[in-house]
């Protein structure tokens, strides 16, 4: 599970939530996953955006949040009454295939930036629904510059945990993870979720289309900081949580 059609690994490295106010947000997120601080990129502000990136594991949260008029986040908020999920970006050891996929299938690129230790891609939300999809090619695999300079070409020592899952609420759930499962090149776990390398993407049926987007994120945290919960609710998003092993 989660290898591609060559045996290349597709791993969910980050979860992105969408908020009006960002530093509201970022604190109550911190103080209910435990979190340390979080890095803050200069770079989102090409998009008319601030943002928080934490680390989970070696996995990441984010959050960005508009700080300028007439943002496509902004208009995210807008269509969806507050805030939400927004973006599920992987971490692909043939990003090249996936391009190639990507433009044979004919989804819209909404951004695209290439480093010498990642390589990056945004896909329109309207032809993969659901969400942002980011695919993106970290060099070496497992390190990631979107976290900050300590995961710029390199994979520092970290906790325990990380991104599990995420839940994408869609009008038809079997038509978009078809439509993943092309773009990612990975197997369907079963009719209505992808498996990826480590985790999945699960589709369920959204209730209207303003409730469409990434509604749920599972978790892997150190059992102390887990404390038996089964869930917190943050940003419009619930965050499943198990106890990281290993």
């Amino acid at each position: 599970m989660g290898a591609g059609e060559n045996g290349a690994r597709v791993r969910l490295r980050q979860a992105v939530l969408v908020a009006r106010e960002l530093e509201p947000l970022a604190a109550e997120l911190q103080k209910a996953l435990g979190l340390k601080e979080p890095f803050r990129d200069p770079g989102v502000g090409t998009f008319g955006l601030a943002n928080a990136v934490f680390a989970v594991g070696d996995c990441f949260l984010e959050i960005v949040s508009p700080v300028q008029p007439d943002t496509a986040a902004g208009r995210y908020l807008d269509r969806h009454g507050g805030d939400g999920g927004y973006m599920v970006m992987f971490d692909l050891e043939d990003l090249e295939g996936a391009r190639r996929r990507v433009e044979q299938a004919g989804v819209r690129v909404v951004w695209q930036l290439d480093l010498p230790d990642i390589s990056g891609t945004h896909l329109h939300p309207a032809d993969t629904r659901g969400a942002i999809v980011s695919i993106d090619g970290s060099r070496p695999y497992g390190s990631w510059r979107w976290g900050g300079p300590e995961w710029t070409g390199e994979i520092p020592a970290h906790g325990a945990g990380g991104l599990r899952a995420v839940t994408l609420a869609v009008a038809d759930p079997d038509a978009v993870a078809t439509r993943w499962t092309e773009l990612l090149g990975v197997a369907r776990a079963d009719p209505q979720a992808i498996g990826l390398d480590g985790g999945e993407v699960r589709f369920r049926r959204a209730g209207s289309e303003a409730s469409e987007g990434l509604a749920e994120i599972s978790l892997a945290l150190a059992p102390e900081v887990r404390a038996g919960r089964e869930s917190v609710e943050v940003g419009g998003v619930t965050l499943r949580l198990a106890d990281a092993t290993g």
